[in-house]
């Protein structure tokens, strides 16, 4: 694999960068010992600037080119926190932290990050400025829409914004991406059946809200089937029943049901919104009972820019010899709020034959920590070339 030979040089270094973070994660916004170790190393790199506190504990480094005059500007960003999961992967190098896990890999991102961050800061062969961005709270928190609330693009006036994940089932070190959207909008809702309580062995002096409440999990399934265009994707899924009851002999007053939706199109969102509501509405209405219907809105669709993701391509050829096209994936990634900002792509580096992200015995896998590095810098070298 044609990667640069400084990452060679370097991978035992970044490992050993990777494996301490894995020891101790931190969740959402409390990345504060990763956040304080990541700026240690940016200051001791010399970058010419280094910010902490944006998007509350996220971390920014600037990287000047030898020269430029090109006034480009590029942005790379990595994620930092870690899962609320227990690890059972029996590593010598396995959490500390009880309940606590790097799950996902944003141990091996940070690490990848900071080991091309080392290499632009040392070498400088490019004109313009890289914006190396590291974000708490990709995992729910919505960190990357903090750090652009406040003001990160503008500040440093950032043109380009690229990202990267590692992915589980392809060879180490190979990449995928594809134009377009490329991960789904993540929305949650909560729906809230209200009826008339009562005596099991009289239904009929009761409003069943059990009833009402399996009607709206079978009803909700043919958004999908009966509503939406069979071309587009969505996924609707109900994931809790409770009752305000838990005895055998009651029909409960209330039942409460949270899910999840998955789109790819605005459009498809604002659909599967509205017809939550109108299902519910009916079933309610044809019970005899009430509804609530709250719908959070969570991470948009994440959607590659054309041009960027042709680029990228090419950079992970340059450093692979391919780049497959990636599928739709219909998991949440909020490098879609920094994709809303500025154009950039985001790109899927094989974790070869591991568990999958968000399992307890997933690992990052160092091999392919010199193509993910090899990648972050030949984005820069590539497009702001030295004069």
């Amino acid at each position: 694999m044609p990667v640069k030979n400084r990452f060679a040089e370097l991978q035992d270094e970044i490992t050993a960068w990777r494996r301490d973070l894995h020891e101790n994660p931190e969740i959402l916004f409390e990345t504060h010992r990763t956040s304080a170790i990541v700026a240690e190393k940016l200051e001791a790199f010399g970058c010419d600037e280094v910010v902490t506190g944006i998007g509350r504990t996220g971390v920014v480094g600037v990287i000047k080119g030898k020269t430029t005059g090109s006034g480009k500007v590029i942005g790379l960003r990595a994620d930092m926190d870690a899962l609320p999961i227990h690890e059972q992967t029996g590593l010598d190098y396995a959490s500390k932290t009880d309940g606590a896990m790097h799950a996902c890999g944003h141990d091996g991102h940070t690490a990848m990050l900071l080991g091309a961050a080392k290499y632009l800061s040392e070498t400088r062969n490019f004109d313009g400025t890289v914006v190396v961005i590291f974000q708490p709270a990709e995992e729910g928190g919505g960190g990357g829409k903090e750090m652009c609330d406040d003001g990160m693009m503008e500040r440093w006036g950032i043109q380009e914004v690229y990202g990267m994940h590692n992915w589980p089932g392809k060879p180490v070190g190979s990449f995928a991406i594809r134009s377009g959207p490329f991960f789904a909008a993540t929305d949650q809702f909560d729906i809230h059946f209200e009826g008339k309580g009562g005596h099991a062995a009289k239904p009929h002096e009761t409003i069943d809200t059990t009833v009402m409440g399996a009607q709206a999990v079978t009803a909700l399934q043919t958004i999908a089937s009966r509503n939406a265009d069979p071309i587009d994707q969505v996924v609707v899924s109900v994931t809790s029943f409770e009752t305000s009851s838990k005895a055998f002999n009651v029909i409960p007053q209330k039942v409460h049901l949270k899910g999840t939706v998955r789109t790819l199109s605005p459009e498809m969102r604002d659909l599967a919104e509205g017809r939550i509501k109108g299902i519910c509405d009916g079933i309610a209405a044809t019970f005899g009972g009430t509804v609530e219907v709250i719908y959070h809105r969570g991470y948009p669709v994440m959607v590659n820019s054309d041009e960027q993701t042709d680029f990228a391509v090419d950079v992970a050829k340059a450093v692979s010899g391919d780049c497959e096209e990636a599928p739709l994936v219909m998991g949440g990634e909020d490098f879609a709020f920094m994709l809303e900002e500025r154009p950039g792509a985001y790109i899927l580096v094989g974790n070869g034959d591991t568990a999958m992200v968000h399992h307890p015995e997933y690992n990052f896998n160092d091999e392919a920590i010199p193509a993910g590095c090899s990648w972050w810098a030949e984005i820069v070298e590539q497009r702001m070339p030295a004069a």
